[in-house]
């Protein structure tokens, strides 16, 4: 379960998040939607202990997996759903199968 308690987050002259409060089960699949600038990268960063809190907790058991796909894609030849496809490993072995 990730839980955060009561999380207020200050930066660059604004505040983000003002005692926030969720709750998020196990198992449970989430996506973060919202326009430009409200925090969603922010809240990530948040989570995966990249930045730090000025008030509040986030917790979430060790073995929890937490996957973000960067804002930014550095300049590849590969394309950005190429390297999200690609880290589907399930789906990699299934495709490779059917391929033979």
């Amino acid at each position: 379960m990730l839980q955060i308690n009561d999380l207020t987050f200050d930066a660059w002259g604004r505040r983000f998040f003002d005692h926030a409060t969720v709750s998020i089960p196990v198992g449970a699949h989430v996506g973060l939607v919202g326009r430009n600038g409200v925090g969603k990268s922010t809240l990530f960063k948040l989570i995966l202990d990249q930045l730090h809190a000025g008030d509040g907790e986030i917790g979430y058991p060790k073995n929890a997996r937490i996957a973000s796909v960067d804002q930014e894609h550095p300049a590849t030849p590969i394309s950005l759903l190429d390297t999200v496809l690609a880290a589907d490993e399930e789906r990699e072995r299934l495709t490779n199968e059917l391929e033979t």
